[in-house]
């Protein structure tokens, strides 16, 4: 039986990022993918133009739908938009033992500001201690914190000790929006710290890349993997993902502002 996991987030109506990035890496994956749609986004490859959050009825409905059926093996938690939202998601994942992968988008990469800072206490408080991994980005990182953004890799590894110990069982700290010829991902858990690097590929079609990484962790997850496997698995997908994003052509924002990775780069390709 194809395993299955499940992606609670918001829906990106340019199928960049969110609920669409996150589907498309399980398919690519080998995973069945359902979904709880937490928010709607009006957006495209340029600009957010309006975010309208579903209700928490209907949050706790799709949720409900999803156990009362679905053989779940994993759950990925993205845009959850609100306090409200992530109150009927902590409740009804309580009790749940299966893996969480929670990624706390709180920022587009347009600037649009996805979770507002009166939310931050009710993320830090309920979900995080029930994630099996937090995967945030340097900027998510310091907000979770209330501080600066790392800019060492010392500092990396200080801020993922730091946030472990608000309650996730592992911090996977993303060094996307670091400097330098390398980027750098600390794994930070209690058997230590995994060091994963990647050339830094000079390319503006990065859209999605968080959603898509939490993703294909969680697919990893939901296919029987422990969770070094499953990030180590999941950095190399996303590498190949960026490195074919520039094939794509969608949108007037590809190779301007945010265009979207190529999900299914070893299935199909363009140019």
């Amino acid at each position: 039986m194809v395993p299955i996991a499940l992606t609670i987030a918001g829906s990106d109506s340019g199928g960049g990022a969110g609920i669409q990035a996150d589907l498309k890496t399980f398919s690519a994956l080998g995973v069945y993918g359902a979904s709880v749609i937490t928010a709607l986004t009006a957006q495209n490859t340029r600009m957010v133009s309006l975010i309208e959050p579903a209700s928490t009825a209907m949050i706790a409905a799709q949720m409900a739908a999803i156990f009362d059926d679905l053989d779940v093996r994993a759950v990925k938690l993205g845009m959850l938009g609100g306090a409200d939202a992530i109150e009927t998601v902590a409740k009804g994942l309580a009790g749940c033992t299966l893996p969480m992968v929670l990624d706390p988008v709180m920022v587009a990469k347009s600037g649009d500001r996805l979770l507002p800072p009166d939310a931050l206490d009710a993320l830090r408080s309920l979900l995080l201690p029930m994630a099996t991994v937090l995967t945030p980005n340097l900027p998510e990182a310091a907000d979770l914190l209330g501080g600066a953004p790392a800019t060492t890799e010392v500092e990396m590894a200080q801020q993922g000790r730091a946030l472990r110990a608000m309650g996730p069982g592992a911090v996977l700290m993303k060094g996307g929006h670091g400097s330098g010829e390398l980027c750098v991902d600390l794994l930070v858990s209690a058997d230590g710290i995994t060091r994963l690097t990647a050339p830094r590929q000079a390319t503006c079609n990065t859209h999605g890349t968080g959603c898509t990484l939490s993703a294909a962790i969680a697919a990893g997850l939901a296919q029987g993997m422990d969770l070094t496997q499953a990030v180590q698995r999941a950095h190399i997908y996303l590498q190949g993902a960026i490195a074919a994003a520039d094939c794509l052509g969608v949108g007037s924002g590809q190779g301007a502002a945010h265009g979207p990775l190529h999900h299914f780069h070893a299935v199909w390709h363009n140019g």
